[in-house]
C-alpha cells in the first residue's frame, strides 16, 4: 500500500510541475485548469487510499482492542472528512 501510494504521489508531483511549467510559458487558461482539476483528482484518489487503509487497519485494531480509542477515532475520522 505505502509503494503504491509514493508511486502515486511521484505522478502527482510530475503533474505539479508540468503544472509549473504550463503557468510559466503562458499556457492556455482553460489547459491549465483542466490538468489542475487532474492533479485535484490525483490527490483525492491517494486520500481514499490512505482512508481506507486506515478504517481497515487503525480503526479495526481499535475496535478490537480499545473500544475508548475507537470511540476517539470515529471522532477523529469524522473531522477529516469535515
Amino acid at each position: 500500500i505505502k509503494a503504491a501510494n509514493l508511486a502515486r504521489l511521484k505522478r502527482i508531483e510530475g503533474q505539479v510541475r508540468g503544472l509549473h511549467r504550463m503557468v510559466e510559458g503562458d499556457r492556455y487558461c482553460a489547459d491549465i485548469l483542466a490538468q489542475l482539476s487532474a492533479v485535484h483528482e490525483a490527490l483525492r484518489g491517494v486520500g481514499r487510499e490512505l482512508m481506507r487503509n486506515h478504517l481497515r487497519h487503525c480503526l479495526a485494531h481499535a475496535q478490537q482492542t480499545d473500544p475508548d480509542a475507537a470511540e476517539e477515532m470515529y471522532d477523529e475520522l469524522v473531522e477529516l472528512m469535515y
